[in-house]
């Protein structure tokens, strides 16, 4: 296949477009700075401006867009940023596949869709969105791709969550703090913390890009859903670290603000139904084998 990447400089980006090659597809980057390679093309989403030779006797284009949730403490103007950073840039390529008739568009979004006041039951792709800025940013960017629905594109919505990688994320920054004691779960510990192995983030993706069955959105999350407390429990077994510290929530509102309470203090339990029953195969089934395999080490259980 020939596919497209916008978005293909973060941690998932830069691990697909090795993966694709290794697979032996072509792979072309859209970048907002005049390109230096022969596999790069500009564009612009802000203006709506995309080079037309981008598209040409394209497959696929994989949409990964969108600044990082995690990246300050949030006020109107980074909340806006949140949205401009996905809503823009889907509407761009929505309506360029479309006019193009490219076969498939995969499109990021996040598992926050289904809202944190979830608790204990189980949500799936059947499940309706939820409240607060996350779930309508969710929800609002995945209506973004509807002109490439409308035109018959088959449009697939990556319903992703953290994706565990040392390289960077919500790992990269916590394996400091594990390898030298301050390990510790956050809140009380019982809300859900979605995630996915790297390897299997990057899977779901091409497994996407390759079977015509998976249409519409699909959970791309690991097969057993965890608790922050059970999360931090194993980080800690694969670390051989003590995790024996709390954070409280009201210190975490405090230092971090909204962002604590939708995407840290609350989180769905969600599975990966679509993908399941499409035939994916898991490369790490539970969060020991997952954390381990980012982290290089045994899961010891």
């Amino acid at each position: 296949m020939k596919v497209v990447i916008a978005g293909s400089s973060g941690l998932i980006g830069t691990a697909l477009v090795a993966a694709l090659r290794r697979e032996g597809h072509e792979v072309a980057r859209l970048v907002r700075r005049p390109p230096n390679a022969p596999d790069e093309y500009r564009w612009d989403p802000a203006r709506a401006d995309l080079d037309e030779r981008a598209l040409r006797h394209t497959d696929a284009v994989v949409n990964l867009c969108g600044a990082s949730i995690g990246a300050r403490r949030w006020n109107g103007s980074y909340k806006q940023q949140l949205r401009d950073s996905r809503l823009t840039p889907t509407d761009v390529l929505a309506n360029a596949v479309a006019a193009a008739g490219v076969s498939v568009l995969v499109n990021a979004s996040g598992v926050h869709y289904y809202g944190g006041a979830t608790g204990n039951r189980v949500v799936d792709e059947t499940t309706s969105a939820g409240t607060g800025f996350l779930a309508t940013l969710c929800r609002d960017w995945e209506a973004a791709t509807k002109p490439a629905v409308d035109a018959g594109i088959r449009t697939v919505l990556l319903r992703s969550a953290v994706v565990l990688s040392q390289h960077g994320g919500m790992l990269g920054m916590l394996q400091p703090l594990y390898s030298l004691g301050l390990g510790g779960r956050l809140g009380n510990g019982r809300q859900y913390t979605p995630w996915i192995s790297m390897a299997d983030e990057i899977g779901a993706i091409i497994f996407a890009l390759t079977h015509d069955s998976v249409a519409g959105p699909i959970n791309s999350v690991g097969p057993a859903p965890v608790t922050n407390a059970e999360f931090n429990r194993a980080l800690g077994r694969v670390l051989h670290r003590p995790t024996p510290f709390v954070v409280p929530a009201f210190a975490l509102r405090a230092l971090i603000g909204e962002f604590a309470e939708e995407a840290i203090l609350n989180g769905p339990r969600a599975i990966p139904t679509a993908l399941e029953d499409a035939g994916y195969p898991f490369q790490h089934q539970t969060i020991g084998a997952a954390l381990a395999a980012a982290l290089g080490r045994d899961d010891d259980r």
